[in-house]
């Protein structure tokens, strides 16, 4: 054997070797909280399988699910089914779900009204703006009695559906990201789990919370998304067994002291 060839084999056996390196790594995008932190305890769980988890943060809810479909990333983690089938149709990706890993019950926060039994004739409820979260957010209000839906508008409700308001509250509309910050101008705001969690706002000292077997928890329950071909890759689906995980749930309860709950409906 000569020493061309040799340095051929050389080379060869390199680079077969940095592609069996590269399989085990594969790149997730994720909102920052919670969904880039529970990915980094499932890092963990996974380095033992062969398999290097990269994270990358996006701050917006269009930008990792463009970045999935062109290829960028292998999978993202921050979107609830609903969204992602909305996404696909407005869209024309073709992502799926490999299935649901948690969701981030919705509260009443008090802002200038401390007790929803005593709230005023005329208070101001703000809520999410966006057509998928303001159903969800006026069910809510609807379980703790303060006002009542028409009975087919179930979680596409708008402020338009409601049929009883016997206290004439205010519904105003705010984009969900600002509703922390709304708190000191209305009398209370119904506020998505991840802005309530980077708002410094505590689930147990919310006025009322979305039940965990309620309607809303189980469809708006977040997904792991993947590219519709990828949906047998054996890493993709490793970690999607390491996030539904007793460990994972585990770390979740310790965590975010019920802002973030394992999903009952996977």
């Amino acid at each position: 054997m000569n020493k061309a060839f040799l340095a051929a084999a050389l080379v060869s056996s390199l680079c077969l070797a940095g592609v069996a390196h590269a399989a085990g790594v594969f790149t997730v995008g994720a909102s920052p909280t919670p969904h880039a932190e529970i990915l980094a305890e499932a890092a963990k769980l996974l380095q033992p399988r062969g398999y290097q988890l990269k994270i990358v943060e996006y701050s917006d809810y269009v930008q990792p699910n463009v970045a999935l479909e062109s290829g960028d990333l292998d999978a993202n983690y921050f979107q609830h089914k609903p969204y992602l089938d909305d996404f696909n149709a407005q869209k024309g990706t073709r992502l799926a779900s490999l299935g649901p890993v948690h969701y981030e019950p919705f509260g009443i926060y008090a802002g200038r009204s401390k007790d929803l039994k005593n709230l005023k004739e005329g208070a101001i409820v703000a809520v999410p703006n966006d057509a998928t979260n303001e159903g969800r957010a006026l069910l809510l209000l609807q379980d703790q009695g303060l006002v009542k839906l028409r009975p087919d508008s179930g979680l596409t409700a708008t402020s338009r559906d409601i049929v009883e308001n016997p206290r004439k509250l205010k519904i105003e509309e705010i984009e969900a990201a600002q509703l922390v910050r709304a708190l000191p101008d209305v009398d209370i705001a119904v506020i998505n789990g991840n802005y309530a969690i980077l708002g410094g706002l505590k689930v147990a000292e919310a006025l009322a919370v979305e039940a965990a077997d309620s309607m809303a928890a189980t469809t708006y329950a977040n997904v792991l998304a993947v590219r519709e071909k990828d949906t047998k890759r054996p890493e993709l689906q490793a970690l999607y067994e390491v996030l539904v995980s007793p460990e994972i749930a585990r770390a979740m309860r310790a965590r975010y002291a019920g802002a973030v709950l394992p999903s009952a409906a996977k």
